[in-house]
């Protein structure tokens, strides 16, 4: 059976938890592993963890990782407990969708959220396309703001690459 699903687990934890940097991860590792083991639709990539303080999403690195693996298909599914975990605001939150929505290879969104679940991949009551125009109205607002977010969130894209080269 061919994988469906290429996941990779996001969690961006507060910056206390910098003193158990190892243990912090290590967890979440393993209760992403433990989420997708007897998935066969998914296949888990990775296990991205931020521990910072910075809410925007061109200063926490392992975001830019990720963003970076969907951008080269090695990512498919992102994969959080809380939607809260991809955006500190609604601004970087509509924007950081609306930029993954635009990918020419579909990037799905889940989230554990009670009551506001997010779920691309089921899409009960069309929640994808619903995202899709709330994003796309949001950035409508100010579309040169949007330019300026994305443009510097791939500026520090290329500068992460470039320091690993």
């Amino acid at each position: 059976m061919e994988v469906t699903y290429l996941v990779a687990g996001y969690v961006k934890l507060a910056k206390l938890w910098e003193r158990r940097r190892d243990v912090a991860i290590q967890y979440h590792k393993n209760y992403f592993k433990d989420k997708y083991k007897d998935c066969p639709d998914y296949e888990l990539q990775g296990v991205y963890v931020d521990i910072t303080g910075n809410k925007e999403i061109r200063k926490r690195e392992a975001m830019l990782r990720l963003i970076k693996a969907c951008q080269l298909g090695k990512v498919n599914c992102i994969a959080t407990p809380t939607r809260a975990y991809l955006a500190a605001n609604s601004l970087e939150f509509n924007y950081l969708l609306h930029y993954l929505f635009s990918f020419r290879k579909r990037i799905d969104i889940v989230t554990e959220d009670d009551t506001y679940q997010i779920d691309t991949i089921k899409n009960e009551d069309h929640q994808r396309e619903a995202l899709q125009k709330m994003t796309k109205d949001f950035v409508l607002i100010d579309p040169k703001e949007y330019e300026k977010w994305k443009g510097n969130v791939l500026k520090a894209i290329n500068d992460l690459t470039t320091e690993d080269e």
